[in-house]
């Protein structure tokens, strides 16, 4: 880098590793021959229609048709809902209301979600780890151990990317362990696969829990970039003071408000049970294979699993345009890949693929290969 460039940039910046997201790996541009199974997004996506009458006009910061839509299917008033640019910009939100730049900490639980660190980084506020228990439980004492030291304790559940559900009674306890001292936020964006462990009637019993929500996963509308975050009015009205005056372009409220109809719930609902259904198909395939290994639980629309092969794997898979997520880099996840659930006819693909790899490292040496 330029040494004045180097100069201008902030300090903490400099040395700042960005998330690395399946775009930035796989670019969609590359081709659509590829089976994309790398970024727990839906395999197909719905329709909708979009009427171009105000795209002259600035769109509304909180549209109302979004707002009031969103409150009746979380079961909440639209006092509790903020629309963001996905989930992502809800953990910027947060971190931005109410952690001070080189003074505060926030509490994050690995393996999970990057993007908590990764935004505590980019706004020079600290991150302490409490990582989760050998079965991915969270370590409940090391989380309540933080109180005092952190202004936002970060939870996962369904987890990315181990699938695993936070016990009730464990959030309950680390609301009170945190109470009047932190913010706990459960991010949700996978409850739509596990809709009976929401914590949304956690919210008016606790006023430092903030749910993170998501069109992306169950709704498959990762390319509108529409989250929501669910939260006291207290909270709400803080964090519109630091999110951007037009957060939500007018067609993704177009596109939002259509998804969030009694119609289109009902055709979420349809689309997770079929995830869900080759999911466990899925699963109970891959346990039938030699030195393979289901890691966590399988709660969201992905399967994490782990075998000593896995970057030999992993490489087999990429060279014949199948696309999974390498996530060894994580603590407690060794030689671990994540699959996206697709539609049958990929996920038959996969495991042919998979079968073949195995075959082809598992065959015999031949007298025109063997070693001399």
């Amino acid at each position: 880098m330029l040494n004045w460039l180097t100069q201008l940039t902030s300090e903490h910046v400099r040395d700042l590793t960005p998330y690395e997201s399946a775009r930035r790996l796989f670019a969609a541009s590359q081709g659509q021959q590829r089976v994309w199974l790398n970024a727990n997004e839906s395999p197909e996506a719905p329709q909708f229609e979009i009427s171009s009458e105000l795209l002259n006009r600035y769109p509304d910061c909180q549209p109302d048709r979004v707002l009031q839509a969103y409150a009746t299917y979380s079961g909440l008033g639209k006092q509790n809902v903020v629309i963001t640019r996905g989930a992502d910009e809800g953990i910027e939100l947060l971190i931005r209301a109410f952690c001070t730049p080189g003074t505060d900490k926030v509490l994050i639980c690995p393996p999970t979600y990057g993007m908590y660190a990764i935004s505590a980084n980019t706004f020079n506020v600290g991150c302490i780890k409490a990582p989760l228990n050998e079965d991915f439980s969270v370590d409940v004492a090391s989380v309540n151990a933080a109180a005092g030291k952190v202004k936002l304790v970060f939870l996962c559940s369904p987890n990315n990317p181990t699938g695993t559900l936070a016990d009730a009674n464990d959030i309950i306890s680390i609301l009170e362990a945190h109470k009047d001292q932190a913010i706990v936020v459960l991010d949700e964006a996978y409850i739509e696969f596990s809709a009976a462990n929401t914590q949304t009637s956690l919210l008016e019993q606790y006023p430092n829990l903030v749910i993170l929500r998501t069109l992306s996963k169950g709704f498959a509308l990762a390319g509108i970039r529409c989250g929501f975050v669910l939260a006291s009015p207290e909270i709400k009205e803080i964090l519109l003071k630091v999110i951007a005056p037009y957060p939500v372009p007018d067609p993704v409220a177009q596109i939002a408000a259509q998804a969030l109809t009694h119609a289109g719930v009902t055709a979420m609902k349809q689309r997770v049970d079929e995830l869900s259904s080759s999911l466990a198909s899925l699963s109970k395939r891959l346990l039938e294979l030699d030195g393979l290994e289901l890691v966590g639980a399988q709660c969201g629309n992905f399967v994490l699993f782990r075998h000593a092969k896995n970057i030999e794997l992993m490489q087999y898979l990429v060279d014949n345009n199948m696309l999974i997520r390498n996530q060894s880099k994580q603590l407690m996840l060794d030689n671990c890949l994540r699959i996206s659930i697709g539609t049958p006819a990929q996920n038959a693909q996969l495991f042919e693929l998979i079968e073949a790899f195995f075959a082809q490292e598992n065959a015999p040496l031949t007298s025109t290969n063997e070693a001399v």
